[in-house]
């Protein structure tokens, strides 16, 4: 993978740590913390889709790399949403 090809990859990881953010309704943290929530994301949503047989609606390939945008978001709103639980809310 080039290194144009990984930066790609972080924009789109961080897009859908952010709209999981955003679902949850509940801020973690910066642009950093949202590239991070996205791959959590992804990897949580994915494992859930294929736990219940269900079809991958949406996904980015960047230079060969599968991203399921679609459970990512999912996954990242999951995530986000337990850290809301365990941590209390932000004022």
């Amino acid at each position: 993978m080039t290194l144009a090809g990984f930066l790609v990859l972080l924009v789109v990881a961080a897009l859908c740590g952010a709209l999981g953010q955003a679902v949850a309704g509940y801020t973690a943290g910066g642009c950093l913390v949202s590239i991070v929530l996205g791959f959590i994301g992804a990897f949580l949503g994915s494992w859930l889709a294929q736990q219940f047989d269900l079809p991958p609606f949406f996904s980015v390939s960047v230079q060969g790399q599968d991203f399921p945008i679609f459970w990512s978001i999912i996954g990242a709103a999951l995530f986000v949403a337990l850290l809301s639980l365990v941590s209390g809310r932000r004022a």
